[in-house]
C-alpha cells in the first residue's frame, strides 16, 4: 500500500481529470470534484454498504442524460474520491495514478447515466 499527501492526490485527481476526451469533458458542468479519506456512514448508507474501506468512489447528482431545461440553481453533482481506500488497492506512485484515473472515469459515466453494468462492460 501506498499513501500520498492530500495535495499530491489532488494533483493526480486533476491530472486524471485532464484525461478525460474533449467529447466528454466539454460537456461536464456543474460538477465538483472532491477527495475524503473514507465514505461517510451517510455515503455508505445510502449505497447499502458496511465496510467503509471498500468504496473508491461515488457520483452523487442528477445524471446529464436526466437534465432538462429545469436543471437551473442546483448546486453542483459531486464526485467524491475516497483517497485511503484507493491507496490500499496501490502499492507505486504509478498504480496509484492509474487507479485514480479509472475511478475518476468509472464516476464520470455515472455522471454521464451509465449504470455499473454499462460501466464493468466498458472496462471500468
Amino acid at each position: 500500500m501506498i499513501r500520498v499527501s492530500e495535495e499530491e492526490f489532488h494533483e493526480m485527481m486533476d491530472r486524471a481529470i485532464e484525461t478525460i476526451p474533449p467529447v466528454f469533458k466539454d460537456k461536464i458542468e456543474n460538477l465538483a470534484f472532491i477527495v475524503e479519506p473514507y465514505p461517510s456512514e451517510n455515503d455508505l448508507g445510502r449505497m447499502g454498504l458496511k465496510d467503509k474501506h471498500t468504496l473508491l468512489g461515488l457520483y452523487s447528482g442528477i445524471p446529464y442524460t436526466h437534465r432538462s431545461t429545469w436543471y437551473t440553481g442546483v448546486t453542483p453533482d459531486r464526485i467524491i474520491l475516497f483517497q485511503k481506500n484507493i491507496e490500499t488497492y496501490c502499492n507505486t506512485i504509478e498504480e496509484l495514478r492509474e487507479k485514480i484515473r479509472e475511478v475518476v472515469v468509472h464516476e464520470v459515466a455515472h455522471y454521464f447515466g451509465m449504470n455499473e453494468e454499462e460501466i464493468r462492460k466498458a472496462g471500468y
